[in-house]
């Protein structure tokens, strides 16, 4: 009996992810993978599977999401948001979230998502992409120039106001 293989270690290795966008079907692993980056920051995620439906999916999606996929589980998003420059009629978005799964990172993926939003950001008519870094991930720092971004200077002083969101009347 001949017990060669043919097979190479890169035959073991999950297919390359695919990138596209969001379904349904992929809600409750989204939220696991939002949950899992709100906790690398130390944010507690108050984020429930209803509200991600209806601003991703709903009748007026808020927010773009678009997912890796290897062999039929999700390794990765990323969170588009739109942004706009008024006075110069300038369309934009936010590159919100990134997160890729650790057995994943540092195989491309991240900058694979990057690409997949660059694409769909010009795809929607937006001449610019933005994407923010906590002060202390100097890793992402570092990556985001490397894939096309330019280092901004702080636009300065933002505020916030709290709202108590209307409720839909039925």
């Amino acid at each position: 009996m001949d017990c060669r293989s043919d097979l190479t270690l890169t035959d073991l290795r999950p297919p390359e992810p695919s990138i596209r966008p969001v379904q349904w079907a992929d809600i409750p692993r989204l939220a696991e993978m939002i949950a899992a980056l709100a906790a690398h920051h130390g944010d507690t995620p108050a984020l429930d599977r209803a509200t991600l439906r209806r601003d991703v999916l709903g009748d007026a999606p808020w927010i773009t999401v678009l997912v890796a996929e290897s062999d039929g589980a999700l390794v990765g998003y990323a969170a588009l948001l739109p942004l706009a420059q008024l006075q110069a009629g300038a369309r934009g978005m936010d590159l919100h979230h990134l997160y890729v799964e650790s057995g994943w990172r540092g195989r491309g993926l991240g900058r694979r998502l990057i690409e997949a939003a660059k694409a769909q950001a010009a795809g929607r008519g937006c001449g610019y992409l933005t994407v923010g870094t906590d002060p202390a991930n100097h890793a992402a720092q570092a990556v985001y120039p490397c894939c096309g971004f330019e280092v901004q200077a702080s636009p300065g002083p933002r505020f916030r106001m709290s709202l108590k969101p209307e409720t839909a009347v039925a």
